[in-house]
């Protein structure tokens, strides 16, 4: 029998040595990570939270107040905020949401305590089968965390801070509570925070209205809101809800079948048309005015209330009129071109206090918010012509006034000598003509002459104290509407006629009061007398023959006293109509953004009356019709606008008192009376430059 052998006695002392080092290595290792485990969870419970904010505030917690605006009758509108919340009870939010939200982002959220190991297992499990990121680690009170009160940075220490706020959270408050918080606080994407703001962005519905199949669109956003923007990327916002059904199949909340029916269905998102949000060129130069003065972060979190001019019926009216004019311009245009659209606008000024009623500064405001009512300024071409006519009646001039409309040329100056030579829109010359007739047909030629009788200072006198700020031409072809205006102030300067002279500043804000309904602003309307009523219904006047007999005939459907001036440019580019009531002043701008033309003879008559009847006619309705008040000084009379004097064409004109002139008429073949000639005021003493701008304008069409 052989002996085993034995170890040396120096090799089994040996072991016994590297036994006992090793022991007391892997204790002392034990030691120090216990140690670090220990100063890690001293450092994170005793003097990390004292760098945290306390949960506690969560009791008096007010999320950020947005700005409310009013219309003028005192009922809200929209907000202006940065954050878009609307508060409610747990109560309020269907279970299929809650569902759908605790199956996709935590679903172990009622049995957890504020952090989820077995959740972070599974995460990792997930995302290492799928080699990418497909689920998360963090609870929703995790998520509420770092909603509320951090940052989101990806640190280790932030991850820390989430982990110990979560318990806290969890101890102090019920999971419903926090539940509640949560579908309140979380962001859904395109400026929605909360379930209830959510539910009427995508839905333009109450929270508590929705269905299972909108419940996993919501429910599947958080994660994600502009991946898988209903809006905008439709098919990943299809996987994303498909995926969301699946995990409520997992959580057994919802039947296989269901889900599979319910994952071939649309989206069914709130039609294009109903986001489009009434007012929207309105409100958004209300807050443009405000933060000019109060600054964006009072305005968009301030809490602060703004009682505006805006009448929404009148608004609806108009943006709809101007859709059906646009549309209506685009079936008949040979113009067309891929993606270019024409556009318009449309602004109405209440003429007795400058109250902003309606202002429409393009088609859609989803596809461009560029306000065309005050941004845009344009030539307004004959819709100009009005300042030359007041500052022609101030100089002394009357509507029977004549003035020969024959060819006339004007040097423009340069090597070659070249001339200007105005023409009017039909080529056709009329000999002598009373300025009525020359307002009612837009004549170039007669305006052109009386421009540089008058001179150029009395017409830019009389634009300026209309409330025209923006710069004008100093040459002869400002009669002719060659110096860009907005809108809004050129309907602002017609509302001033139908206020027998006085100008009242546009105004869109009535008062404007803080969170605690504290006044800090109110608009007082007060005005200027731009000109003498006199003056004013003399003008008027002469405007209500533009629509009765001239080129702003179709007007006339309206079917109640209307004064207006149309305005087209050269090659068609821009259609104007400007025109009023004793109460209301509207205009209408209709062109390309990038100028060019509309299409042959689409004029201010034919593109921009019909959208103004369209309008003013849903407004006014069957309210009853009011004329424009008469000064004491005025007289009106039957003028015969005939050379013959035979009384072939008599016209209605007025004057003031002492200034009658021409042929009087009792009726059509029956002259009363020869009136004495009204003298032919002296030309201006400063001569007006001839020069026109370049290039120069061959013919401005009615």
């Amino acid at each position: 029998m052989t002996d085993r052998p034995t170890s040396p006695p120096r090799q089994r002392w040996w072991r016994r040595r590297w036994l006992r080092r090793s022991l007391v290595l892997v204790g002392a290792l034990t030691l120090l990570a216990l140690t670090a485990v220990g100063v890690a969870a001293l450092w994170a419970f005793t003097i990390l939270p004292r760098s945290l904010p306390s949960v506690t505030a969560l009791e008096t917690l007010q999320p950020i107040q947005g700005t409310k605006i009013y219309d003028d009758n005192d009922e809200a509108v929209t907000e202006l905020h940065v954050e878009r919340r609307i508060l409610v009870p747990l109560a309020q939010i269907p279970q299929s949401l809650r569902d759908a939200i605790l199956a996709t982002e935590d679903r172990r959220f009622y049995s957890h305590w504020g952090i989820d190991p077995i959740g972070v297992a599974r995460a990792v499990i997930q995302n290492y089968r799928r080699g990418r990121i497909v689920e998360g680690g963090s609870t929703i009170t995790q998520q509420l965390t770092k909603v509320l009160f951090l940052t989101p940075d990806k640190s280790l220490e932030r991850k820390l801070k989430e982990a110990v706020l979560a318990l806290e959270l969890e101890r102090r408050y019920s999971k419903d509570r926090i539940l509640e918080m949560y579908l309140n606080q979380v962001y859904f994407g395109h400026g929605s925070y909360g379930v209830e703001a959510a539910a009427r962005t995508y839905f333009g519905k109450s929270v508590s209205e929705l269905t299972v199949r909108e419940s996993a669109l919501i429910g599947g956003l958080p994660r994600a809101p502009s991946n898988y923007s209903p809006f905008d990327r439709t098919e990943a916002a299809k996987r994303r809800r498909e995926v969301v059904l699946r995990r409520m199949v997992d959580y057994g909340v919802l039947k296989d079948e269901e889900a599979k029916r319910l994952a071939k269905t649309d989206l069914g998102l709130i039609p294009p048309e109903r986001r489009r949000t009434t007012g929207q060129y309105f409100v958004d130069y209300v807050q443009q005015t405000l933060e000019a003065k109060y600054g964006p972060d009072l305005v968009l979190k301030g809490g602060l209330n703004v009682y505006t001019t805006l009448n929404p019926t009148m608004q609806l009216a108009a943006e709809q009129s101007l859709r059906d004019g646009l549309k209506a311009l685009q079936g008949r245009s040979t113009q067309a071109r891929p993606g270019e659209f024409p556009e318009g606008a449309v602004v109405t000024v209440e003429p007795q206090t400058g109250y902003v009623k309606t202002m429409v500064g393009g088609s859609d405001f989803l596809r461009s918010e560029f306000n065309r009512a005050v941004q845009a300024k344009r030539q307004p071409g004959s819709a100009f012509k009005p300042f030359i006519y007041i500052a022609a009646l101030e100089a002394g001039f009357t509507a029977a006034s004549q003035i020969e409309d024959s060819p006339v040329s004007y040097g423009v100056g340069g090597k070659n000598g070249q001339t200007w030579k105005p023409e009017n829109y039909d080529r056709k010359f009329r000999g002598s003509t009373t300025l009525q007739q020359a307002i009612e047909e837009s004549v170039n030629v007669v305006t052109v002459k009386l421009q540089e009788r008058i001179g150029l200072a009395k017409t830019i006198q009389v634009a300026r104290r209309l409330g025209i700020a923006s710069p004008l031409d100093i040459n002869l072809s400002l009669a002719l509407g060659t110096s860009d205006l907005s809108l809004l102030e050129l309907t602002s300067a017609y509302g001033a006629l139908a206020n027998q002279g006085v100008w009242m500043p546009p105004v869109t804000i009535r008062y404007v009061t803080d969170a605690q309904g504290k006044l800090l602003e109110e608009h007082v309307p007060e005005g200027r007398e731009a000109l003498a009523p006199e003056t004013a219904y003399v003008i008027t006047h002469m405007l209500r023959g533009v629509v009765e007999r001239g080129t702003g005939q179709a007007a006339k459907a309206l079917g109640r006293p209307v004064a207006a001036k149309t305005g087209t440019t050269n090659d068609y580019s821009n259609a104007w109509f400007i025109g009023f009531t004793p109460r209301l002043a509207t205009g209408v701008w209709v062109g390309y953004d990038r100028p060019r033309s509309l299409g042959r003879d689409e004029t201010g008559s034919r593109v921009a009356v019909p959208i103004w009847v369209g309008y003013m006619a849903k407004i006014l309705g069957d309210s009853p019709k009011e004329d424009f008040p008469v000064p004491d000084r005025i007289v009106s009379m039957l003028i015969d606008e005939d050379p013959s004097g035979e009384c072939l064409r008599p016209v209605p004109m007025a004057f003031v008192k002492g200034t009658e002139s021409g042929v009087a008429c009792n009726a059509v073949g029956q002259p009363r009376v020869q009136l004495p000639a009204t003298p032919t005021p002296a030309p201006a003493t400063a001569p007006a430059p001839a020069s026109p701008p370049s290039p120069v304008p061959q013919s401005q069409t009615p």
